[in-house]
C-alpha cells in the first residue's frame, strides 16, 4: 500500500499509549499500526507550507522567501518574550500576531531529557508536551498573553534547561522527577509582574508512548539528503519515527518534503 504526501507534524490523541496521525490532503495513516511493519519512504518533491511551491525547505517547513515574510515564522515564535501584540505593536502582521498571543498561554515543566521549562498556548496543552517526547508535564503559571509567559520562561532559565536534548530522550536515558518539588522551587524566581498568575493546584500529567525498541545510538534522517530509506518500525516519541536500524526521522524537521510512503 503506498500514500504519497507533503509531510507535517503528526496529529496525536492523548491516550495511552499517544496514538499518532501522519495526515496527507486526501487520506491519513494510523501510524501506531505500522510498529513493527517494514516502512519505505521516497522523497518526491518539496512544497512550502505556506506558498505551496516545489521550492528547496528553509525552516520550518517554508521556502527561505516565506520564512522571512510570514507571522508564522516572527522571531516570537520561538522566543515568546519578543511578543509586542499587547503593546498594539506590529511585527508582521498585527491582526495575526493579536490572535495568538493574547490569549491565554501556559508556563510549564517537562521532563523529556531533563526536567526543562517551556510555553505553549492553553489550547496546546497536552499537545506540546507529547511532541517533545516528555513523560511528565507540569503546569505552573497561566498567563493571559505571550509575553508574560516569555518573560517568565527567561528568569527560569536561569535554573532549568529550555532545551531538550533529543538523544537522550529518544535513547530513554531518563529518570523521573517530582515536578511539584521543582515548581516550589522556581516560585521564588518568577517575574513580579507575572506572580498573580501561578498555578499550585496542578499535578503531573504523565504520558506513554508507543515504543517497542529504544535506539541505542540514533541516527537521524533527513530527506534533503538521503532520498530513498526503508526500515521496520519500532516506535513512535515526540515527532520521531524509531527504527529497528537506529535510524530516527523527525517529522517536524522533514516539514515541507513530499515523500511517498509504502507499507509492505
Amino acid at each position: 500500500m503506498t500514500f504519497e504526501g507533503v509531510l507535517t507534524k503528526m496529529t496525536t490523541e492523548f491516550t495511552s499509549p499517544v496514538n499518532y496521525y501522519l495526515i496527507f490532503n486526501d487520506n491519513f495513516i494510523h501510524m501506531n499500526q505500522l510498529l513493527d511493519k517494514t516502512i519505505r519512504f521516497s522523497f518526491v518533491k518539496y512544497e512550502c507550507l505556506n506558498c505551496h511551491l516545489d521550492k528547496p525547505i528553509f525552516r520550518q517547513g517554508f521556502c527561505k522567501s516565506c520564512f522571512f515574510d510570514i507571522p508564522q515564522a516572527a522571531d516570537w515564535i520561538m522566543k515568546p518574550e519578543l511578543s509586542k501584540a499587547h503593546l498594539d505593536e506590529e511585527e508582521r502582521d498585527l491582526d495575526y500576531e493579536k490572535r495568538v498571543q493574547l490569549q491565554p498561554h501556559i508556563v510549564y515543566l517537562a521532563n523529556s531529557s531533563n526536567v526543562k521549562v517551556g510555553v505553549t498556548r492553553k489550547t496546546q496543552v497536552p499537545t506540546r508536551w507529547i511532541d517533545q517526547g516528555a513523560h511528565e508535564a507540569l503546569e505552573i503559571l497561566e498567563a493571559p498573553n505571550r509575553y508574560l509567559a516569555g518573560i517568565t520562561e527567561v528568569a527560569l532559565k536561569d535554573f532549568v534547561a529550555d532545551k531538550t536534548n533529543w538523544r537522550t530522550m529518544l535513547k530513554n536515558d531518563i529518570k523521573d522527577e517530582d515536578l511539584c518539588v521543582w515548581r516550589e522551587k522556581l516560585i521564588p524566581a518568577i517575574p513580579e509582574e507575572a506572580r498573580d498568575y501561578i498555578i499550585t493546584n496542578k499535578k503531573e500529567t504523565e504520558i506513554q508512548f508507543p515504543v517497542l525498541h529504544y535506539p541505542k545510538k540514533p541516527k537521524s534522517l533527513n530527506f534533503g539528503k538521503t532520498q530513498h530509506y526503508e526500515g521496520v518500525l519500532k516506535g513512535i516519541k515526540g515527532q520521531y519515527l524509531i527504527f529497528e536500524d537506529d535510524t530516527v526521522c523527525n517529522i517536524r524537521s522533514n516539514e515541507g518534503y513530499v515523500i511517498q510512503l509504502t507499507i509492505n
